[in-house]
């Protein structure tokens, strides 16, 4: 029956939270809005999970030792995700210090400013710009002339992970974007309908080290006209390695589908080159003595790393650099299974 104009609307109730575990991004309010519902975020995080909409840091303590962070430094967060280091580089810089941050990411940039600001943290203390990388070496000689500590954390954040809508997990249907900004660029999807069969073979083996890429490859080019969402994708890979003799479970197709979106998405977003970018200026932006730490996930980026950080030795314009990668402890690995891929490496200026 319908209402008339003279009735009031019927007031419709919010869907109830199914649990302390729903399974459903939207359905996760009492998450999303975590300062509302802490007892409920601690038992997801008791639990070995990130609660939705909200990002874990990794290896705060060990960045902070390096950083060595301290009153009236000026420092710079290249990568603001979720602003968790950042907060802990505040804690050490104030008073009279002043912290950059930069984030590609329009859409979680403006939700961690406002946080950062409902905390008290003014533009004087704390200095955001929508920017990647390159935004750090237009703040030379025009605001700062230099920073005595910089922070990169190349890690994509939970937020963008666990929202299905943004196209960065395979375990849930969503479009197949995979783009940190997705004003810019071309989506995860277009990308696969431009390239041939051996361009995918070499993408998928390059950016990602997948042992299959060759496998993978025929049956993404094959199928790639009817591959529009996340779970197309990884279900190609998945009937691609099914039944293969090198393939001894679940887990190895898991971890090749991962492996997959994760090429896709140094792609779409040119990853590699911002990333060299950053390492070749990024001596020039610290100060004498000045500390740089670098968090990264996987060996195209950590190799990269290294690279530059040896070069640098070499050329004179680092005093000390990490021989091997820091490793999170086996706590954080325990309650929090994303930080088990990071890699941590840091050099000390001239």
């Amino acid at each position: 029956m319908e209402h008339t104009n003279n009735e009031p609307p019927q007031h419709k109730r919010r869907v109830r939270y199914k649990g302390s575990h729903p399974r459903q991004f939207k359905e996760k309010y009492k998450e999303h809005d975590f300062e509302k519902y802490p007892e409920d975020v601690k038992k997801v995080i008791a639990s070995g999970k990130t609660p939705a909409g909200t990002h874990r840091p990794i290896c705060v303590n060990e960045i902070v030792d390096i950083l060595k962070p301290s009153p009236g430094q000026i420092g710079m967060d290249a990568t603001l995700g979720f602003g968790g280091h950042a907060l802990e580089l505040l804690k050490k810089i104030i008073p009279g210090g002043r912290l950059f941050a930069l984030d590609i990411d329009p859409l979680e940039l403006e939700r961690t400013e406002k946080r950062l600001r409902a905390m008290g943290f003014s533009d004087k203390e704390l200095t955001i710009k929508r920017s990647n990388f390159a935004g750090m070496f237009k703040l030379l000689n025009v605001e700062v002339p230099g920073f005595d500590f910089i922070l990169a954390d190349l890690g994509i954040s939970s937020m963008q992970l666990d929202n299905p809508a943004r196209g960065f997990t395979f375990k849930r249907e969503g479009p197949l974007d995979l783009r940190l900004n997705p004003q810019r660029g071309q989506s995860a999807a277009k990308l696969i309908k431009s390239l041939d069969e051996k361009q995918m073979e070499k993408l998928f083996f390059e950016n990602s080290d997948e042992p299959h890429a060759k496998v993978i490859a025929q049956a993404v080019f094959k199928n790639k006209d009817k591959i529009k969402s996340t779970t197309d994708l990884s279900d190609v890979i998945a009937y691609a390695l099914a039944g293969k003799s090198y393939l001894d479970c679940s887990v190895a197709t898991t971890t090749s589908i991962r492996r997959i979106f994760q090429a896709l998405r140094i792609e779409v977003n040119d990853e590699f080159s911002a990333l060299e970018q950053f390492l070749r200026h990024l001596p020039f932006c610290l100060k004498s003595k000045g500390r740089v730490a670098i968090l990264s996930f996987h060996s195209g980026e950590d190799n990269r790393v290294m690279k530059y950080f040896q070069q640098g030795i070499k050329d004179g314009l680092y005093t000390e650099i990490s021989h091997e990668p820091l490793r999170p402890n086996s706590d954080e690995q325990y309650s929090n299974p994303r930080s088990k891929s990071a890699l941590l490496r840091w050099a000390i200026r001239k």
